[in-house]
């Protein structure tokens, strides 16, 4: 059986994107024990756990510098050659291949599909609560730690803007942002708490948990 840190290693997962797939597991924990409704809450927290596989393809390297130490700036540039050279220039579908090489289900690649800020507009009109807690979890995330959606939705802006998702900070944005905002309604509203219980703090535990975590089922 596979633990989470062996897989992480195995695809060299820097250890800001490490700890940002775990806090996104983590909100999604919390959100998933405040709702009453039936949920399948194990396959949206594997899903969390590794719904940003393939990012190192988008990143721009220079813009954390923190993030790159103790390895490097060229240690990660020559990580994300190999990302590029092996799985292409679409993260999205890089996460998706490396999740299948993992052997996530079938059930949860469904899931992974609906990660993402530009998919908040399809997630809103579906029924999935599962669908809706992991795209909402991924946008409760910065860099550093959660954040409100207000929070996090000008630090997207910020940080998106000049690089080739610009399109989401430009005509598009004040629009997923509205969405964005109803989803965490749509949520809320079979929620116990409200999306304010939910900080770096209350979801330490989690996360530590998550870093010891056990995987079975994945590929060898």
């Amino acid at each position: 059986m596979k633990t989470l840190p062996s897989i992480y290693s195995q695809y060299k997962i820097m250890p800001s994107l490490q700890k940002h797939q775990l806090r996104v597991a983590a909100v999604a924990k919390a959100v998933c024990g405040s709702v009453s409704a039936p949920l399948d809450s194990r396959g949206i927290i594997i899903t969390c756990l590794f719904h940003d596989m393939g990012n190192i393809i988008k990143f721009d390297l220079d813009y954390f510098p923190d993030f790159l130490a103790p390895e490097g700036l060229r240690y990660w540039q020559e990580v994300k050659d190999e990302f590029i050279e092996k799985y292409g220039n679409e993260e999205h579908l890089a996460t998706e291949k490396i999740c299948r090489e993992i052997g996530l289900p079938e059930k949860q690649l469904g899931y992974l599909s609906v990660v993402g800020f530009s998919k908040v507009g399809k997630v809103v009109a579906e029924d999935s609560l599962e669908n809706k807690i992991c795209c909402y979890s991924d946008q409760r995330v910065g860099p550093y730690g959660v954040l409100s959606i207000e929070e996090r939705l000008e630090e997207g802006k910020r940080r998106y803007n000049g690089t080739k998702h610009k399109a989401l900070v430009s005509g598009r944005f004040e629009e997923l942002a509205r969405l964005l905002k109803k989803l965490e309604s749509q949520i809320f509203a079979q929620a116990s708490n409200g999306p304010d219980s939910i900080s770096n703090e209350s979801i330490t535990d989690d996360v530590l948990n998550f870093s010891l975590m056990e995987i079975p089922g994945m590929a060898e």
